[in-house]
């Protein structure tokens, strides 16, 4: 069968299917085979579809593998359509090499036999499509091809944005199309363009000139046109090519040419066009293709289970005159354009729209596309209807589509009778949330505070406040006003309060950054919940109860943690992130009880994921990573933290305190460089987030990579904000962020031992009140650098080496080979060519190599720059100038820096960078030697 005119799908392209296109084409073609996206975008008829296939048949050849995909209207409302498109021909070839949770959750989304476990894991299937994407590029470059992206089904949709915005290095390009209807850029564009790779080229595709249109219309052959009606065609067509052409078929196929001045004969919108087809069709064919129009996704099979007995005969046809695809890869039935299809239907008087749904809502097999077409059969208020739709709800909520769920919904609540239980509203308010677990935000807010102005049951309107409130997402100071609205809809119902204040201990931490806040609000919800009954609340409560007071070094956490504990037990909670199980796991971690965190952590992560928990998987990740740290697996903790990095870039989830920890173990076992632009990235989305909680480790994490990369000065300015905001915070147990120590060693090194001694007794007073003993331990190696930086060399070889073997009895393996270095540095013979011998060995057992190259530096530099460990000659400071000899001297006599800018008034910046030309004359690196160089003067 052969397509009319400008339907037909070519094979190759040819040059008149760009015309008028040239320049934007030529800039598409460039940015394609640099590797880049493009996408397409215009009103409908624009010519998207032309130009999309016209560079898809040239990047084809060059791709290893073409993936399709072209919805239609009618197809959006259900799931995973447009994915079945993409990936039903391909999948086998790697399913192999997926997960079980993601092969388990993507057969199950392609197929729609089994459970999906999208509603519970909320991220298996959208890495399955990643992972997908990523075996298929490891065999060759992938060209994905997605027409009308406005029609793809939600669920499908956002599959693809998600893929799309993880793309990376691979070697994976999207050419895609959407209509857009305003100019130059508008809501929708903007929508797709962020669903789109980062990389990708807007295309926007604008009306044809007149002079283009002639020459489109004489490529197609409609040749001969007076010039008047040639600009006719160009203004009823508004440069649309697709209705440029339906016009010039119309007109090349009435006899009857039109006078000069004269409207055209035709109708001037595609719908007459299509009518006009129509009329070519027996009133029976006219209705079994609208019966088509209405479908999902139309087959002969499902029109004969409509009642369309003679529809093979009527759809070839319909393809004979141009209404129908004809070339096609699946046995579905394919209107030549969506517009058809829209026209047929929008057409068609509502009785006959009734009776084309009612047929197939016993024809179509899938629940959902039964339950849609008996709703849009049906008017007014029908119980069986609303039932009907609440299952299919259901349905497409277990097959983890929650957008259509909430379509369904509002449909449900449509058709059911006030009186009914449920009731219309608690059909909205389950729409609303499960709009809110879509990502669909602003319909979620709408529906509930739509509900709100109606419902008076004050069961219904918390639960309204709380999709009000979830909505905000991180913004909670915009709804601020809810806080006290829900409080009063709670009145005394400790099963309402408790949700209320379960928000606002979140409130208190994310808007206010108060933890003693926090801590209160859940202590009080937890109550609240525990004589309600609820018991998931508790547990929820509970669990950030205990981890507020875990960080504050609040005494009773530890009674917390065992009420979390205790059964019974809610399965989903118990492995969440925020549950019991993972207060218990950083109580133990602070505590020093490495081998019982590390069987804690281990379980969890086994079970979350076996259940495809992925959000808490991101989590467990980091905390094996961090345990494993500690123990000095520095090459272990790195696998772990890049594993967990790459999987919250996949899935969006806690990217900053994945990148802060996975900066810490660049620090420890990878590459400095790499260690600090994690930990600038983690600092900068902090401060655009407004979080003060992961602000300050991302700054602990930055301060401690600027101590390995030797920048004591940057460490201190990290780290004493580091300092003021846990204060503010009222974070107290110096295990949390493990900072003081570096801070202290940094101090020393620019010549402040004062302040260093300082942070030493305070942060002890707290290690010694909660017992944190390896704090205590590396307290001690800082606090030898200042008996040392003071000329106090044996009690500072003394307190090293007891710090270095407490710290070794504890499991630290990297603080203990810290110590160690340190000690080799302080001695006071000699180093030969064994000083380092001993750190060199921890620090290889650890596989910390920024370390282990400190080291190995060192110790080929020799005595002059090995550490800060030598006497120095006293002659040495004869090569100085004179402010240089000035500032040398002070040192010997333990000034701080501010005090040496004070006697010389000098700023201590001058002081800084003086010191700086003096470590270089003298070979030296810190102000150490310079005292040591004093106690040889005096020896001498």
């Amino acid at each position: 069968m052969t397509v009319r005119g400008d339907f037909k799908e070519p094979a190759r392209p040819r040059p008149d299917l760009v015309i008028g296109r040239e320049e934007l084409f030529a800039s598409a073609r460039e940015q394609l085979s640099d590797g880049g996206s493009v996408l397409v975008h215009g009103p409908a008829g624009i010519g998207k579809s032309t130009v999309l296939r016209a560079l898809a048949a040239e990047c084809a050849e060059s791709a290893h593998t073409v993936l399709r995909c072209s919805a239609t209207e009618s197809e959006s409302h259900l799931p995973f359509l447009a994915l079945a498109d993409l990936l039903g021909l391909v999948v086998d070839q790697v399913s192999d090499r997926l997960p079980a949770p993601q092969r388990t959750a993507l057969e199950s989304a392609l197929t729609g036999r089994g459970e999906s476990t999208l509603q519970r894991d909320g991220l298996a299937l959208r890495l399955a499509v990643l992972s997908v994407l990523r075996a298929l590029a490891a065999q060759g470059p992938v060209l994905i091809v997605a027409d009308d992206l406005q029609w793809l089904d939600p669920a499908s949709a956002e599959l693809l944005g998600f893929a799309a915005r993880r793309l990376g290095e691979m070697p994976v390009r999207m050419l895609s199309a959407v209509r857009t209807d305003t100019e130059p850029r508008d809501q929708q564009h903007d929508r797709h363009l962020r669903a789109s790779p980062p990389d990708t080229l807007a295309v926007r595709l604008n009306p044809l000139s007149r002079a283009q249109v002639a020459e489109l219309l004489g490529n197609r052959g409609y040749t001969g046109l007076p010039r008047t009606t040639v600009r006719d065609i160009h203004r009823t067509s508004g440069g649309n090519p697709l209705f440029a052409l339906e016009l010039g078929r119309a007109l090349a196929e009435n006899p009857a040419r039109p006078n000069p001045g004269e409207p055209l004969p035709v109708p001037t919108s595609l719908r007459a066009l299509v009518l006009s087809r129509l009329e070519m069709l027996s009133a029976e064919a006219r209705h079994t293709l609208l019966v088509a129009s209405a479908g999902a996704r139309p087959t002969l099979s499902l029109l004969h289970a409509a009642g369309r007995e003679n529809a093979e005969a009527e759809t070839t046809h319909a393809a004979s005159l141009g209404l129908l695809a004809t070339e096609r890869e699946t046995p579905g039935i394919r209107f030549a354009h969506p517009m058809i299809s829209a026209a047929l239907y929008a057409e068609a008087s509502a009785q006959e729209r009734r009776a084309a749904h009612a047929a197939l809502s016993t024809a179509a097999s899938d629940p959902i596309e039964r339950a849609r077409h008996l709703a849009l059969a049906t008017t007014g208020t029908d119980p069986q209807v609303a039932a009907r739709l609440g299952e299919a709800a259901a349905v497409a909520r277990d097959r983890g589509a929650p957008s259509v769920a909430a379509g369904l919904g509002l449909l449900a609540a449509r058709h059911t009778p006030p009186e009914t239980v449920p009731g219309p509203d608690e059909r909205r308010l389950q729409a609303a949330e499960d709009a809110l677990t879509a990502g669909e935000s602003d319909l979620a807010r709408d529906i509930a505070r739509d509900a709100l102005r109606r419902v008076t049951a004050p069961a219904d309107r918390v639960r309204a406040w709380m999709v009000v409130i979830d909505a905000a997402g991180q913004a909670m100071a915009e709804v601020d006003a809810v806080f006290p609205q829900a409080l009063a809809d709670a009145g005394e119902d400790p099963r309402l309060l408790a949700l209320v204040r379960y928000q606002l201990a979140w409130r208190a931490l994310l808007v206010e950054g108060e933890m003693a806040k926090g801590r209160e609000e859940a202590a009080i919800a937890a109550q609240l919940a525990a004589r309600a009954g609820d018991r998931p609340t508790e547990l929820l409560a509970l669990g950030f109860q205990a981890q507020m007071e875990t960080l504050m070094g609040h005494p009773g956490a530890p009674a917390t943690i065992q009420r979390a504990m205790r059964e019974p037990q809610d399965p989903r909670v118990a492995c969440d992130h925020n549950g019991a199980g993972a207060a218990r796991f950083r109580w133990l971690i602070m505590g020093d009880q490495l081998a019982e965190a590390r069987t804690t952590i281990t379980a969890l992560l086994r079970e979350v994921r076996r259940r495809g928990m992925v959000e808490s998987e991101v989590h467990f990740l980091r905390g094996l990573a961090e345990t494993e740290l500690r123990s000095g697996h520095c090459g272990r903790a790195l696998d772990l933290a890049r594993e967990s990095l790459r999987l919250a870039r996949d899935t969006g989830i806690g990217e900053a305190a994945t990148a802060m920890f996975t900066s810490l173990a660049e620090a420890a076992g990878g590459d400095v460089d790499r260690a600090l632009a994690l930990a600038r990235e983690a600092v900068d989305r902090a401060e655009e987030d407004g979080d003060l909680v992961y602000l300050s480790r991302a700054l602990g994490a930055l301060g401690h990579a600027q101590l390995v990369a030797g920048d004591s000065l940057a460490v201190v300015q990290s780290l004493r904000r580091v300092r003021e905001l846990e204060e503010r915070l009222g974070v107290t147990d110096p295990a949390r962020g493990r900072w003081h120590g570096d801070l202290a060693e940094a101090l020393v090194r620019i010549g402040e031992p004062v302040e260093a001694q300082d942070v030493i007794d305070a942060t002890r007073a707290q290690a010694l009140r909660l017992g944190r003993e390896s704090v205590l331990a590396v307290l001690d190696r800082a606090e030898a650098l200042v008996r040392a930086a003071r000329g106090e060399q044996g009690p500072a070889v003394r307190q090293l080496t007891a710090a270095q073997d407490r710290l070794g009895k504890l499991g630290y393996g990297l603080e203990e080979a810290r110590a160690a270095y340190a000690l080799a540095g302080l001695r006071t013979h000699r180093p030969g060519p064994t000083s380092y011998d001993e750190a060199t060995r921890l620090f290889r057992r650890c596989r910390a190599l920024p370390w282990l190259r400190q080291v190995e530096s060192a110790s080929a530099a020799g005595p002059a720059v090995a550490s800060a460990t030598t006497p120095l000659a006293p002659a040495a400071l004869d090569s100085l100038a004179a402010t240089e000899r000035q500032v040398a001297a002070l040192v010997m006599e333990g000034a701080t820096n501010r005090e040496i800018a004070a006697r010389l008034f000098i700023s201590v910046k001058t002081v800084e960078a003086t010191l700086t030309r003096v470590y270089r004359k003298l070979g030296i690196r810190s102000r150490v030697d310079i005292v040591r160089l004093a106690a040889g003067r005096r020896s001498g």
